[in-house]
């Protein structure tokens, strides 16, 4: 039910600015002031959430671990499993956001004939989540041609080796490929993997399809529909040195659509959980050392309280407690 309704919002977002503008001709809201406003709500969210993050208190040491602590010298440590210094957490963090450490070793759990319970590796899912998540950086990197003059010389390069293939006119980049491919394996493990189906809500799939339809937009505009580049790169420029075009009618309407879901997507980015690319660097379970065992650590919110010790708590309380057969330390 939570994918299908996922699908209907975004075929509906998808129609929506085709019929905004074969219908009524609203260049300047779907070309102008949704984008302008989507930017807004992502710059102000992603401020919002960070700084909400940045405020928590964490009184304690939480890292999760899975080696060895730094403890006695002759006892040998793993210092990225276990980091007990800056130089660790930075290794651990570097290897988590860029190549997803923890990922690669998850297990997943059968239970087969017998019964039996089998546990195995589950190396497509880090796969598809390294091929999404690189191709997807790639891509946004490449765009950057339609918001810069001059483009920049590794945007070129970027493009460059992209392309290496030359397959077709114009060239089809590996990344548009690989792209859509680990984007459409996630959700479909997430449909048809009933342990996966069971714990996914409306909001798993939702970004999955927009993204989707974000790829396939685009693919379509590249190599099948041929929409004016130099008109896309006109409105691009015009947004970013805020002198934007109304209507530019040599652009295709489909690229609307495109651009629209795309503004959909960083409006709803700060909302959703695909902002754990931001809050992975906040995270006291990664980015902090777990040197407890070399150090005390004393909760900078902790303030002076008023004890009652057994002393007073006797003293006021004795007679009371001979009376009722209690043992007391002072006769």
């Amino acid at each position: 039910m939570g994918a299908l309704i996922s699908l209907v919002i975004v075929l509906v977002l998808l129609f929506l600015p085709i019929a905004g503008i074969q219908v009524a001709g609203m260049y300047g809201l779907f070309g102008v002031f949704v984008p302008y406003v989507a930017f807004l709500i992502f710059g102000l969210g992603i401020i919002y959430r960070v700084s909400r993050w940045a405020m928590s208190p964490v009184p304690f040491r939480i890292p999760t671990t899975c080696g060895q602590q730094k403890s006695l010298p002759w006892i040998k440590s793993n210092n990225l499993e276990c980091p007990h210094n800056i130089w660790g957490v930075l290794g651990r963090m570097t290897l988590e956001v860029l190549f997803f450490r923890s990922l690669f070793r998850n297990t997943k759990t059968e239970v087969r004939d017998g019964p039996k319970v089998i546990h195995g590796s589950e190396k497509w899912l880090w796969l598809g989540a390294m091929a999404f998540h690189w191709t997807f950086v790639l891509v946004f990197l490449r765009h950057l041609r339609f918001f810069i003059e001059p483009v920049p010389s590794f945007v070129l390069f970027l493009q460059a080796v992209d392309g290496f293939f030359q397959i077709g006119v114009p060239v089809l980049y590996a990344t548009s490929v690989i792209f859509l491919v680990a984007v459409s394996y996630l959700l479909f493990r997430r449909i048809f993997s009933a342990q996966v189906r069971y714990i996914s809500l409306a909001s798993d799939y939702f970004p999955l399809l927009l993204i989707l339809g974000i790829g396939t937009t685009g693919f379509l505009l590249r190599h099948f529909l041929k929409t004016d580049v130099v008109g896309v790169k006109e409105l691009g420029m015009g947004l970013i040195t805020f002198q934007p075009m109304a209507e530019p009618e040599r652009i295709h309407v489909l690229f609307y659509s495109h651009f629209f879901l795309v503004c959909i997507l960083f409006a709803y980015f700060p909302f959703s959980k695909l902002v754990h690319a931001a809050g992975v660097f906040l995270s006291p379970t990664r980015n902090l050392a777990s040197n407890n065992r070399m150090r005390r650590h004393i909760n900078p919110w902790n303030y002076p309280v008023k004890v009652h010790t057994y002393a007073e708590y006797e003293a006021e309380f004795g007679e009371k407690m001979r009376n009722a057969g209690l043992p007391v330390e002072k006769e």
